[in-house]
């Protein structure tokens, strides 16, 4: 995992403070070199490859995904972006997400933050992912429940291409 400084300290600070209530982060997806972005928009663009609809964007035409969902340039790849969910421990002492009303990277109007359609206990839960980032900093992107930028953003101008391995 890559995070810019002040992002990756906030997140430290997050993850501290919400163990105490009970909670602890999982980490979907954090920096993304920008040739991972060029390949996304390559896909998105070919509007014949649908093999991922059913699961990812039933709802929604391919060419819908670009701008909204899929844009030509990231936060991710700023280094201060990033996708997460909160566990809890279950009655067996195992660490599970919360429900939030839909999966991590489903693109659609059931993943925006303040959807009306999802049951109290996954608007409750998705307040609750809000709360405790919007504390350390972090801004959500009302489209993805999920998608969290550190502010004020660094790099504005820069979007990164270096490898991880």
């Amino acid at each position: 995992m890559f995070l810019q400084n002040k992002a990756a300290k906030a997140l430290v600070k997050l993850a501290d403070h919400i163990v105490q209530q009970g909670y602890k982060l999982k980490v979907y997806d954090c920096y993304r070199p920008q040739r991972a972005v060029s390949h996304f928009m390559h896909w998105a663009a070919d509007l014949k490859d649908i093999e991922t609809k059913a699961q990812y964007y039933p709802e929604l035409d391919k060419h819908q995904l670009i701008n909204e969902y899929i844009a030509q340039k990231s936060g991710h790849s700023r280094g201060s972006t990033l996708d997460l969910t909160l566990l809890k421990r279950d009655k067996n002492g195992l660490w599970q997400e919360l429900d939030m009303g839909s999966p991590f990277d489903f693109f659609g109007s059931i993943s925006n933050v303040y959807n009306p359609d999802i049951s109290v206990i996954q608007q409750q839960n998705r307040q609750r992912l809000l709360a405790v980032m919007q504390h350390q900093n972090f801004a959500v992107y009302e489209m993805e429940w999920w998608h969290f930028t550190h502010q004020p953003p660094v790099y504005t101008d820069t979007y990164f291409d270096f490898v991880i391995e």
